[in-house]
């Protein structure tokens, strides 16, 4: 009885045996986690060699324009080209100092209608985007339409007219009848640009200082203008761009060679002995009207992205 009973008790002591292991068993939660980060890592190194191989692409004409510069002209008008010249030579910035009246004359042509257009874009599309973005009037939106229809019509395409109504005017070949038409070119794409950046503030700035006792002259000029200020840099920008490195415009509306701005002084100068192309002259114009461009879009980057992005996101 007592044997049976005994035999008939469990057997704690005896473990109980796993079972195998299943080859097809499930990643752990450790796993899938280092999986997630390696495929991670793997999407960040790929994208920074794409930008990075982009970044190489774009670059690279602008270094070789650098580079090519400081080549003799024998070296820079070599065929085929050479990758690593005899010497280095600073012979075709001379060149290009000595050619005409000047390289600094043609310098300072170009900032000066770069800077009246600058001035008169700036100007007048901050009163414009201010009124069509503060004000509500009859035919407000129609009329910043026909603004905007402008963009479509090809410059080129009124060059003439704009030639015998500056000649009208008795402007035609001045630099400052070149900034009028260039602003002319560039007020449209700002005017836009400025409307979305007041877009963006809030109505009740204005209120509180016109509660305060502003004018909405002095609202615009004490207390909005700090706050647009990157949509401001950003049609500055554009239009400085536009200005700077225009060719046709200034090639037909300009008869004086004093006059000339840089893209027209190194059209001229690009013709070297027996009709060919002084490649060492053209690759240091080409590097000295690129300067100024790089220098103010790498200072005043942060405003051109917070600018172009202006009015995007409404609170």
């Amino acid at each position: 009885m007592s044997n049976a009973l005994r035999s008939a008790e469990p057997d704690f002591a005896k473990p109980e045996t796993s079972a195998a292991p299943d080859s097809g068993e499930l990643p752990t939660t450790h796993d899938r986690g280092r999986m997630a980060r390696i495929r991670s890592r793997a999407a960040i190194a790929l994208y920074y060699l794409v930008c990075g191989l982009l970044t190489i692409v774009f670059l690279f004409p602008i270094a070789w324009s650098a580079f090519t510069s400081f080549y003799s002209p024998a070296d820079a008008s070599a065929s085929p080209p050479k990758w690593i010249p005899s010497h280095l030579s600073f012979e075709n910035y001379t060149n290009l100092a000595n050619y005409g009246a000047g390289i600094w004359r043609y310098l300072g042509n170009s900032a000066s209608v770069a800077g009246m257009t600058v001035a008169m874009t700036l100007v007048l599309c901050t009163l414009g985007g201010y009124g069509f973005s503060r004000f509500r009037f009859r035919g407000r939106n129609l009329i910043f339409v026909v603004i905007l229809a402008t963009l479509m019509i090809p410059f080129q395409s009124i060059l003439n007219p704009l030639f015998v109504l500056l000649r009208w005017l008795h402007l035609q070949g001045t630099l400052f009848g070149l900034a009028l038409v260039y602003t002319t070119f560039n007020l449209p794409f700002a005017v836009f640009m400025m409307r979305n950046s007041f877009d963006s503030v809030p109505r009740e700035i204005d209120e509180a200082s016109q509660i305060d006792g502003c004018s909405p002259l002095q609202s615009l000029r004490i207390v909005m203008l700090p706050l647009v200020l990157p949509g401001l840099v950003t049609a500055g920008l554009f239009a400085f761009f536009g200005s700077w490195n225009e060719l046709l415009a200034a090639l037909i509306l300009l008869g004086d060679a004093r006059n000339y701005t840089l893209p027209v002084m190194l059209l001229n100068a690009q013709s070297g002995q027996l009709g060919s192309i002084d490649w060492g002259l053209m690759q240091a114009g080409i590097t000295l009207s690129i300067l100024p461009c790089a220098v103010l879009f790498l200072l005043l980057q942060r405003f051109y992205i917070n600018g172009l992005i202006a009015g995007a996101v409404k609170a």
